[in-house]
């Protein structure tokens, strides 16, 4: 195989490894370590800053401030939704609440959000890597998390049993065939050839 096309896979390896390690780590490994959640943006309501197939991982928070952006769910079985908070302050009875309008809208959301509402505020994004994770149900996210990484070690103890066999290879010594010169094949002096 040419020395090219070697380097060239080689390359393209090293980047396919980086990139999934890296969407595994942003993913579910950071999210996992950090108490995180993420979450993959539907709509194109926070376009251009976050749009549709955006993964944001969002972190619990105690304190929200306006221009914070934040993932709330109205009730239970309703869908989570990540708009920025606009606008604060307190019901008659004591209570938190927040007006949330998303960047691409014109209006502000309808109805206060509850600080009991909140799922956290958004921690970081990842643009693209939402709509990986909203294909696959909770069970296949978790198996392709395992997947890739049996897959990343895998590749990584293939790539050191490559380097030990080349180097190895280095060591061993050559065998060079007798080069044809002058005295082979002619007979010395005075013997019988």
């Amino acid at each position: 195989m040419p020395q090219a096309v070697k380097v060239a896979g080689r390359a393209l390896a090293v980047v396919v490894v980086v990139v999934a390690g890296a969407a595994l780590l942003a993913g579910v490994v950071v999210p996992r370590l950090a108490g995180a959640t993420p979450y993959t943006v539907l709509t194109g309501s926070m376009a251009p800053a976050l749009p549709p197939g955006t993964l944001v991982v969002v972190r619990p928070s105690s304190s929200v401030a306006i221009g914070d952006v934040i993932t709330y769910q109205r009730s239970a079985g309703a869908p989570v939704v990540t708009h920025r908070v606009v606008g604060a302050g307190v019901t008659t009875d004591g209570q938190v609440v927040y007006t949330t309008q998303g960047d691409a809208n014109d209006v502000a959301d309808a109805g206060a959000v509850h600080a009991d509402q909140v799922r956290g505020v958004v921690w970081y994004h990842v643009p693209f890597l939402g709509r990986a994770e909203s294909v696959l149900t909770g069970a296949q996210r978790q198996a392709a998390a395992v997947a890739v990484a049996a897959a990343l070690v895998v590749y990584a103890a293939w790539q050191l049993w490559l380097a030990r066999r080349e180097r190895a290879a280095a060591r061993r010594p050559r065998h060079r065939a007798p080069a044809a010169g002058p005295a082979v094949g002619r007979a010395v002096a005075g013997k019988p050839g």
